[in-house]
């Protein structure tokens, strides 16, 4: 009758450690990635809130137009009737 093992050999062992370890530190970069993505999305969300400050504060001031944003110039809105503003 063949002996029983006890424990995995030291090779073994370190083959397992090491997957181990590897999964582990995915993991942890995982959960990093995790918290950029959540302050990008945060940083989004601000940038979009002083957006929408100047677009109301320039409609105040123009009235419904639509600003090229590569050169400022500016192009009334119609309204819903069909007239400009």
């Amino acid at each position: 009758m063949a002996k029983k093992a006890t424990k995995v050999t030291k090779d073994e062992l370190k083959s397992i450690q090491d997957k181990v370890n590897k999964i582990n530190s995915i993991q942890m970069q995982i959960g990093g990635m995790e918290v950029q993505k959540l302050q990008a999305i945060d940083h989004i969300k601000s940038l979009q809130t002083e957006l929408n400050v100047i677009q109301t504060s320039l409609e105040s001031k123009y009235g419904k137009v639509s600003v090229n944003i590569t050169d400022g110039s500016l192009k009334q809105i119609p309204s819903e009737n069909g007239s400009l503003n």
